[in-house]
């Protein structure tokens, strides 16, 4: 037992340390500096020099060559402990006890006896003192460092210390003095170095406290990251002056981890290159030049530009010309690739596809495109779109990989290839199917159109070709890792069957189950090159990642996502079901009938006969008969939601059977002696179990009292 005894000189100040470094990478800028904030604290933390609960939370800073921490209510000693602790047994001999006494620190003459249970031990009464911050914290700062999210180490000078960036200088101050200690044989100081162009010469810190003050004034340094994009923020959004700039939050992360002291500017250029499809520029603006693009009030880009920029200046004249010119080169290369391009019709690209290499087992991107082509057509067919125009689509789909402006703007994959669609004067349809393929999910707000129809066809059949082929050759998602976007897909393939299943248009239709359109996929890839267990595989992986989708949207009814998820329903169906069991467990007859199932179901699994006909005329006990009616009753009307869809009006209708139910096992002993009245009864229960579990399992609900 440790007893914690009050140390002389425990005052508690502010602490600053900071590391001055070469620019540190713009991306990883705040996570470094907040694991670097949590990992020193939790290392004071542990040796009592930051006792709890924090003066003040402790607060992390950074800029592009600096990481700092500063620390509220840090002790200069931490307390002295005392303590008794057993040792080994005095029958063991005085050299046991010598080396017992020697590891405490303990004179041997001061250890005593003390019975036991296992027999008389010697005792030690020990007090160990409290860690000095002067001692400990130079290690505790390389212990944290160690810790930091750090792709790529870097070596510098002849030094072995390895880090993000080269480090050229070290702050260690406690109130107002130098803590002692080296890092990476850095000597420590109370001066850092301010703005890069906007100061001169060593910045020096008087106290702990006083750091972020002081180097904004005469640093001409933001030290706090937060407070830079704020800064920024309030800045763009006057320079924007009744405009709309196009917001981008990874924008504005990476920009104010970019400057110290920054200032925002704005720039123009040229009219004629809004002839360029719009999302050429606003792509060539972020991430080129980190530029903030500007649209006017009907959403239409505008030929101007918002610009941070690390230099405030009276004249920044030369600046914004420097960038204008930078700008004006980026989109004449655009404009002259996007020129380029038009002098080659889309479908004259797509057999130079064939050079074009999708996967080593897989084939080329020719291949590839004739599969999506096949089963695009499948889909289409089965979900009355147009299967020519469904067709020709997916043969365009990947004939824009070979332009010069997707060589150079990837990300406009696709929504390129609309706009040359449209030049070459392709069907509206083809022109939004291309334009719709690479997104996230498929959705629709204007709801279900001939036009979209074709857009699900086309982006259900990338998705379905991509699950089956990787699945088919092992290269499946590994916890983190999930090089060719599976996960993706399958969500992709998840909210199309979902808008699908919301259509009105398909409420008296049957819709194709995914596994239709898997196994069709399966069969378009040459013989022996997939595993056999494919299909099952990248339907249970789409059923996993459907089930993910909706327990992160009904935190609080994951039991009914299982209860339907568990069903293997057609995929158009599985949020509609969801969301009638969620209503159903809102009914008071929910836990009865959900108790009812899971009897039932455990009665059936004992039973070792296969489920036999059921003969009206075993039937003896009157609640048997009566349940039976009932059960004859409600099935044409259970059938009949289910076939409208009405899954909510399913499980109410089921409720109302919930009476008999109970009574029929308060009245009724279904495993009797009589063997045929038992297989009898076990027949009907399992017409009842088949009753009970169209929309869900209800047996897997958990239903409060």
């Amino acid at each position: 037992m440790l007893k914690k005894k009050s140390a002389k000189n425990s005052g508690a100040q502010s602490l600053l340390v900071e590391l001055l470094t070469e620019e540190l990478p713009p991306k990883s800028l705040q996570r470094l500096a907040e694991r670097f904030r949590d990992a020193l604290a939790a290392g004071l933390e542990g040796v009592s020099l930051l006792p709890q609960p924090f003066v003040a939370k402790p607060q992390c800073f950074a800029t592009p060559r600096r990481l700092a921490v500063f620390i509220q209510g840090v002790l200069e000693k931490a307390s002295d402990q005392s303590g008794k602790t057993s040792g080994p047994l005095v029958s063991s001999g005085a050299e046991a006890a010598k080396g017992f006494a020697k590891k405490l620190g303990v004179p041997f003459e001061f250890l005593e006896k003390i019975p036991t249970s296992d027999g008389e031990k010697w005792l030690a009464s020990y007090t160990r003192a409290g860690a000095v911050l002067d001692n400990v914290l130079a290690q505790k700062v390389e212990e944290a460092l160690k810790v930091l999210p750090v792709q790529k180490l870097m070596r510098w000078g002849n030094s072995e210390a390895q880090f993000a960036r080269p480090v050229h200088g070290l702050v260690m101050m406690y109130g107002k003095r130098i803590i002692p200690g080296k890092i990476w044989g850095l000597e420590n100081r109370n001066y850092t170095l301010g703005h890069r162009f906007l100061s001169s010469g060593k910045i020096q810190i008087p106290a702990a406290d006083q750091y972020e003050a002081v180097l904004e004034k005469k640093g001409s340094v933001i030290v706090s990251l937060y407070k830079r994009k704020e800064l920024i923020r309030a800045e763009l959004e006057k320079k924007a002056d009744g405009t709309k700039n196009v917001w981008d939050d990874e924008l504005l992360d990476e920009v104010a981890a970019l400057v110290e002291y920054p200032v925002v500017y704005s720039g123009s250029f040229s009219p004629e290159f809004l002839g360029l499809p719009q999302e050429c520029l606003i792509l060539s603006m972020k991430r080129h030049q980190r530029y903030f693009p500007i649209m006017d009030a009907s959403g239409r880009l505008m030929p101007s530009f918002l610009m941070v920029s690390n230099m405030r200046t009276a004249n920044p004249a030369n600046i914004i010309r420097g960038n204008e010119r930078v700008l004006r080169a980026r989109l004449a290369d655009a404009k002259f690739f996007y020129d380029q391009d038009r002098k080659m019709r889309l479908e004259a690209r797509v057999p130079r596809l064939a050079n074009v290499v999708y996967h080593n087992k897989l084939g080329s991107q020719l291949e590839r495109v004739e599969r999506i082509q096949l089963l695009a057509g499948k889909v289409a067919r089965l979900i009355d779109a147009n299967p020519l125009l469904a067709e020709r689509a997916a043969w365009l789909s990947k004939a824009d990989l070979l332009t010069d402006m997707v060589g150079e703007f990837p990300e406009l994959q696709g929504l390129m290839g609309s706009y040359y669609a449209k030049d070459d004067h392709e069907d509206n349809s083809v022109v939004r199917a291309l334009a719709d393929q690479y997104k996230l999910r498929f959705e629709e707000d204007s709801g279900v159109t001939p036009e979209s129809l074709v857009s699900a066809c086309l982006y259900l059949a990338g998705r379905i070709e991509a699950l089956v082929g990787f699945f088919g050759i092992g290269e499946t998602p590994t916890g983190e890792k999930d090089p060719f976007g599976l996960r993706r897909a399958a969500l992709g393939v998840i909210s199309t069957f979902e808008l699908i299943g919301a259509a009105r248009r398909f409420v008296d239709k049957e819709i194709p189950d995914v596994r239709d359109f898997l196994a069709y996929a399966a069969s378009l890839f040459p013989t022996g090159v997939l595993k056999p267990t494919v299909v099952g595989q990248a339907h249970d992986f789409i059923l996993e990642r459907y089930w993910n989708y909706l327990a992160a949207g009904f935190p609080k009814d994951k039991d009914a996502v299982e209860a339907v998820i568990s069903q293997r329903p057609n995929l158009a169906e599985v949020n509609a079901r969801v969301q009638a069991v969620r209503t159903f467990r809102t009914l008071p007859e929910a836990e009865s009938l959900a108790s009812a199932n899971k009897r039932i179901r455990n009665i059936l699994k004992k039973s070792d006969a296969a489920p036999g006909r059921l003969d009206e005329a075993l039937l003896k006990e009157p609640t048997e008969k009566a349940l039976y009616e009932s059960v004859k009753k409600i099935e044409p009307q259970i059938e009949s939601n289910m076939l409208r869809r009405d899954y909510t009006g399913a499980l109410k209708v089921l409720a109302g059977i919930r009476v008999i139910v109970d009574k029929f096992f308060d009245d009724v002993l279904v495993n009797t002696e009589d063997l045929p009245l038992r297989a009898n009864r076990l027949a009907l229960l399992h017409r009842l179990n088949t009753l009970m579990n169209r929309v869900a399992d209800i047996s897997k609900l958990v239903v409060e009292k």
